[in-house]
């Protein structure tokens, strides 16, 4: 079965960084898309990042354009999200997503908080 389990969240300092790595199981990794999201206290799942099975094209939201990075490994079937220069308003539950055969996955999420 399909499986995303996120890891490398904590606590960290404005201005600091943390990298999240997801890693992926029960499909072929290197075909699909995989997207990272994040929910904020008191506000809706949003998107943050994306990187196509092709040819790796990314994308984001505005507001960690930048400053985050997404990257893929398909050897190791893992996704990664760099997030540099960090802002409390980063602070959220971080989760790993894919949509394989027409279901969407999600991992079990992770969090990420952004404190002096």
């Amino acid at each position: 079965q399909v499986q995303l389990v996120e890891s490398g969240g904590g606590l960290v300092q404005p201005g600091g960084s943390l990298r999240l790595s997801c890693a992926a199981s029960g499909f072929i990794f290197s075909v699909y898309t995989m997207k990272w999201y994040r929910q904020a206290p008191g506000k809706e799942r949003e998107l943050v990042a994306y990187i196509s099975s092709a040819r790796g094209s990314t994308g984001y939201a505005d507001d960690v354009k930048g400053r985050f990075t997404i990257s893929r490994d398909n050897a190791k079937s893992t996704v990664y999200l760099q997030m540099n220069s960090l802002k409390p308003e980063d602070t959220a539950i971080y989760y790993c997503n894919t949509l394989v055969r027409f279901l969407e996955y999600w991992g079990q999420g992770i969090q990420v908080t952004v404190s002096s």
